[in-house]
């Protein structure tokens, strides 16, 4: 009985291995996996350059708007705007988010306030003078002041905007959750009129 088995056996390996049928399945099996998570994340990408893109396009026309001499009091009609289209394109749950800061001129964008270094450590300390260019009381690494300034000012005008990802794929690739995108505009208000320049002084602790 046990002879009459072995050949069948043999017959059967021979047959199993020569069969082609389901391999197909099997190769996809292992390439399918890898092949949608590169389709789901060049989607991904391609929507946050998309999404990038209409983000400083509005934030540039707002840019231009904010400019105007009226500005103060449509800054909250500008923001609404620039959010609306934002979010008619990324997912529920977004939020956007924006940031003013008002300089004397372009130069003073992103520079901190000059203080006096007496110990030549390059950190305001010791009850050094700084000069309080934004008035806050206190030494800051941006001179900036909140807000749109007034006539003239350099205005650093920047909205962030953080939402999901648009694909459920970031876990398996070890991408954050939500998508985080900045666009900043500089801009100088109008009318071109006289600046006050003058700023008090203060002790750094």
């Amino acid at each position: 009985m046990i002879h009459r088995l072995v050949p069948s056996c043999r017959t059967f390996l021979r047959r199993l291995l020569g069969d082609r049928s389901g391999v197909t399945l099997v190769e996809f099996a292992f390439v399918g996996p890898v092949l949608i998570v590169m389709i789901m994340g060049i989607f991904d990408m391609a929507h946050t350059q998309y999404t990038n893109a209409l983000l400083s396009g509005a934030l540039q026309k707002a840019g231009r708007d904010m400019t105007l001499e009226s500005a103060g009091s449509r800054q909250a009609a500008t923001d609404a705007r620039v959010r609306e289209q934002v979010l008619n394109l990324v997912p529920e749950g977004a939020t956007v988010e924006f940031e003013r800061l008002s300089h004397f001129d372009f130069t003073d964008i992103n520079e901190p306030e000059e203080f006096t270094d007496n110990n030549g450590d390059q950190i305001c300390n010791n009850n050094e003078v700084f000069a309080d260019a934004n008035d806050n009381g206190q030494w800051d690494p941006n001179r900036g002041r909140q807000g749109i300034g007034g006539a003239r000012d350099a205005v650093l005008y920047t909205a962030v905007v953080t939402y999901p990802r648009l694909f459920p794929m970031y876990e398996l690739i070890g991408m954050p959750n939500d998508v985080t995108l900045r666009s900043t505009t500089v801009l100088r208000n109008q009318p071109f009129s006289a600046q006050d320049r003058s700023v008090d002084t203060g002790n750094c602790a």
